[in-house]
């Protein structure tokens, strides 16, 4: 897919260069960033990369449907709120998440109706929740964090998380769950199954969706890939 470029004062925002030239150049943004930067924890799947790569995504699949500062702050605030993956308060992560960013995007004066879309689309973007989102805002923020999920990067994310949580790699026995539930708690491959390869069908947009196959083609090459490595190869 051919990036897309999104018209701003000071330019276009292109790639990773001009989406920070884009942020340093609004105050609110900028204190956004800074936040960002300050709650990184060390987990790389919900980091500062991440945000600013989903950033990115949500300016793309927002076009001009969606302004670029409502989608960058959005992007910057999605995982404000971010408990272990297994821990007891992880299915209400974006909806705190969403009640941080009311607070602060207030603060730092945005204007109430963007508070409310942006705070929205925080709420209603994540995989747990289950939600539609009920705009464009919504649709192109709840796409560019699934994108994350898949692809090379997707494949990073979903073993260091595994590890994380104390995961196997995947089940030596039995490795494509045909005889037993798939459990992805246990073993990172069978995520993909409960989850990944699920996700372009879940996508809001066109090009959301047409990014997705993409990157689930390469998910798809790598169980291939590891079906002949441990000779035993997946089922069609």
């Amino acid at each position: 897919m051919r990036p897309a470029v999104f018209a701003y004062a000071g330019g276009v925002i292109r790639d990773h260069a001009t989406l920070l030239t884009f942020i340093a150049a609004d105050a609110a943004l900028a204190t956004l960033l800074a936040e960002a930067r300050g709650r990184d924890d060390g987990d790389r799947s919900h980091d500062l990369a991440h945000a600013l790569r989903v950033a990115l995504w949500t300016v793309r699949l927002g076009g001009d449907r969606v302004a670029a500062r409502e989608a960058v702050a959005a992007a910057l605030l999605h995982d404000a709120v971010n408990p272990p993956k297994s821990g007891p308060e992880r299915a209400r992560a974006s909806e705190m998440a969403a009640a941080l960013a009311t607070r602060r995007l207030g603060e730092l004066g945005f204007a109430p109706a963007a508070v409310t879309r942006i705070a929205a689309a925080i709420r209603d973007h994540s995989w747990s929740r289950g939600a539609v989102p009920g705009d464009a805002l919504g649709c192109a923020l709840q796409d560019a964090d699934r994108l994350e999920a898949l692809g090379a990067i997707g494949l990073l994310r979903c073993i260091e998380t595994g590890a994380r949580m104390g995961a196997e790699w995947f089940d030596p026995d039995d490795p494509w769950a045909a005889s037993r539930p798939l459990d992805d708690h246990a073993y990172s491959l069978d995520h993909f199954f409960a989850k990944l390869l699920l996700l372009p069908a879940s996508m809001r947009t066109g090009a959301g969706r047409r990014e997705a196959a993409r990157r689930a083609g390469l998910l798809r090459r790598f169980v291939a890939h590891l079906g002949e490595e441990i000779g035993k190869p997946p089922p069609r």
